[in-house]
């Protein structure tokens, strides 16, 4: 009877040929089958004092805590590690540390092919993640989150969803510590009279092995679902064959398929075409997601240097610009449970459905508002910064070290009103005066009048500097020297220091980390020496047969000093100090609303993110769409790159781009948003035992279920 029936059937296309493979009928034995024993019961796995959550679940997330302050710690202190102890130059730190963030978003793709295709989840975190940084990263960051949430039984969703916000806060917490903590352990420990960066490498390198054994305790506890053939490749290899399919199948003759990944059957199993469908879907949706990135990962490098212009005394604590981007994984500790348990159910309550899509759009939104906050700061910012040069301009100051005063008069050209008074002895200039050339470099002729003295004496310049005529005069004679002055604020919110020694000896200053500083004697200069902000009230100092020491006092965030060595008979040596340029002006507090707004985006985002994308992903590329979503963070750092070297604009300029370009960018999503179906994981595979087979007598009764996208 079955050949009869399937002799009378019409001929097939032959491009649907593999589609009548789903199995409709199977191979029926006509001798009785006994019945199989029952099986037995699964065992629940063990949970957390009663709760639905798996006991697996704190190795997970403690794993995941050491692995992150691992991460954050060494990436805390690797810029600094770069410029001041290997000697690079700021640009190449930069680049280097930014390749190395780049890097460490793009191998997670590798990390969960591996995962999916060959290790598994629990494997690949233990064996490769955590034995090798450089490329463990990429082997933990896809695999971790989705090996949490496979510890999780179907009827646990929502304590899965939560799962994600803890798993986020581990991650938040691990970087808070360790952004607080390596940078103290460089700088206020000294190793070989230096920073000591070996124990701010050496204490993250030890939380690896204290996660490693954590994670490896757990080990008999955890739901280990098995590798599912090498995902990628197939991935690929289908969606390949699907359109160079298509493609030859052109013809109008030819019938139109569904969906055109259809166009696969021919070669591949129908359940891989469904998840490479439902993956395809989920990564269109990824598209417009590295914007987001863009803004939220310039928290470590333009609101860095943002706060290097800032001052970071509170009054009740001194705080580094560096120091200001523990704000964000703080922030994120209270916001996590804020939204969950007080947000989030308000909104429920009031009846409006918040979806995860939802979201992320609203992370959006407040993203654009943190870089429009961050904008107006750097325009406030830049209001309080002394003027610059101009085109044949420079600015000039005189500081006159005689025993008297002295008048000076700047010849010709228009300039000899500027200085119409007598310049007391160690009178400190009140500002530089702006002086005009007639082209890019001039020789300046000075008349200096000291006593029954007048001397004329010539110095050059060069347009857009800063420039300081040191006068000093021995009673009979008065001579002047110009040296060129740093023009702008120093980075990292250190101050700048130089010295002029007006002893008849050299002096030998021991001051900051890079060795000591030799001054001349007889009116010598130093060249600048940048050093950390602080109060330094006996820096050591000696000459050929005395040592003593200097009150320089407080050398405040992003300032510029004179210091001149005098000695004075009643009072001895001391330092006369002179601010060329002054102190950043506006706290760095006020970076606050924008680190509140750029936090609260990314809890809305990551966070929900990381459960969204675990939730749509078919059970074999969990991995793989983990690592998809890391992947746009990786594009993200690549904007910021070419943003940054092409588009020329001033830094607020910058600011108000970006948060333009995530505003179109959130439209744009969430539109895409609008028409996404979010399906759950029977849509895409059906219940887990969806091949039930019926005995009745010698007939074989099986039941499908068709997948409803």
């Amino acid at each position: 009877m079955l050949e009869e029936k399937e002799s009378k059937k019409p001929a097939m296309n032959p491009f649907q040929k593999n589609e009548s493979k789903e199995t409709l009928f199977s191979p029926v034995c006509t001798e009785e089958v006994p019945p199989r024993p029952p099986s037995p019961p699964k065992q629940s796995p063990p949970k957390i004092c009663g709760s639905s959550y798996p006991l697996s679940i704190a190795f997970i997330v403690v794993n995941e805590f050491c692995e992150r302050f691992s991460y954050y710690g060494m990436k805390a202190v690797l810029t600094l590690y770069f410029l001041y102890f290997l000697h690079w130059s700021e640009d190449t730190s930069t680049s280097v540390y930014h390749a190395f963030s780049s890097l460490c978003y793009f191998t997670p793709i590798l990390g969960a092919a591996i995962a999916d295709s060959w290790l598994g989840k629990f494997k690949i975190l233990s064996l490769i993640g955590l034995s090798l940084i450089a490329l463990g990263t990429g082997g933990i960051k896809p695999c971790v989150a989705a090996f949490g949430g496979d510890q999780f039984e179907e009827k646990h969703a929502e304590e899965r969803t939560r799962y994600f916000s803890v798993f986020y806060l581990s991650i938040n917490a691990g970087s808070l510590i360790s952004t607080f903590i390596t940078p103290m352990l460089r700088g206020d420990v000294q190793c070989f009279g230096e920073d000591c960066y070996a124990l701010a490498f050496g204490v993250p390198g030890l939380l690896m092995v204290i996660a490693l054994v954590v994670f490896a305790m757990g080990s008999k506890m955890y739901k280990k679902p098995p590798p599912e053939g090498n995902v990628v490749a197939q991935v690929i290899k289908c969606v390949g064959f699907a359109i160079s399919n298509r493609f030859k199948n052109r013809s109008q003759n030819i019938p139109r398929r569904p969906h055109w990944l259809d166009w696969a059957a021919e070669k591949y199993p129908k359940h891989l075409i469904m998840d490479v469908k439902a993956l395809t879907r989920i990564l269109f949706l990824y598209i417009p997601l590295p914007m987001f990135w863009a803004l939220l990962d310039q928290q470590g490098s333009r609101w860095t240097l943002q706060a290097t212009k800032m001052n970071g005394d509170l009054g009740f604590f001194v705080l580094q610009p560096d120091q200001m981007q523990v704000l964000n994984p703080f922030l994120v500790l209270i916001f996590i449970p804020l939204f969950d348990l007080v947000i989030y159910r308000l909104i429920a309550k009031c009846g409006i459905k918040f979806s995860s899509l939802r979201k992320m759009a609203v992370g959006m939104i407040l993203a654009c508002l943190a870089f429009a906050v961050a904008a107006i700061v750097e325009i406030k910012i830049n209001g309080m910064a002394p003027p610059q040069p101009g085109s044949q301009e420079i600015f000039l100051q005189v500081l006159n070290l005689a025993d008297d005063e002295v008048k000076v008069t700047v010849l010709g050209h228009g300039n000899n009103s500027l200085l119409a008074e007598p310049i007391k002895s160690f009178q400190k200039p009140t500002h530089y005066f702006k002086l005009h050339l007639n082209s890019k470099s001039q020789d300046f002729h000075f008349h200096l009048k000291y006593h029954n003295l007048s001397v004329h004496t010539e110095h050059s310049v060069v347009e857009n500097n800063w420039y300081t005529v040191i006068l000093h005069a021995d009673g009979k004679n008065i001579s002047s020297i110009m040296v060129k002055d740093v023009e702008n604020k120093t980075i990292n919110g250190m101050t700048a220091v130089r010295f002029i020694n007006t002893l008849h000896k050299d002096v030998t200053i021991s001051l900051g980390t890079d060795g000591p500083i030799t001054v001349d004697k007889d009116y010598g200069v130093s060249a600048y020496r940048t050093i950390p902000r602080g109060e330094y009230s006996a820096v050591p100092c000696k000459t050929e047969d005395k040592d003593f020491s200097l009150n320089l006092g407080l050398l405040d965030f992003g300032a510029s000093y004179l210091l001149v060595i005098t000695n004075v008979s009643n009072k001895g040596l001391q330092a006369w100090k002179r601010e060329d340029i002054l102190a950043n002006q506006m706290s760095i507090a006020w970076q606050l609303p924008q680190y509140a707004l750029v936090t609260a985006a990314e809890v809305m985002f990551s966070v929900t993110g990381l459960e969204f994308s675990y939730s749509q992903a078919p059970s074999s590329m969990k991995s793989v769409l983990q690592a998809a979503w890391l992947l746009t963070v990786a594009f993200g750092n690549i904007i910021v790159l070419v943003v940054a070297q092409f588009s020329g604009l001033v830094q607020w300029a910058e600011f108000i781009l970006f948060s333009c370009l995530l505003l179109v960018v959130c439209l744009i999503f969430s539109i895409m948003s609008y028409y996404y179906v979010p399906i759950n994981s029977e849509e895409i595979h059906g219940p887990e035992n969806k091949h039930h087979l019926h005995m009745q007598g010698k007939m074989v009764n099986l039941e499908t279920k068709n997948t409803k996208l």
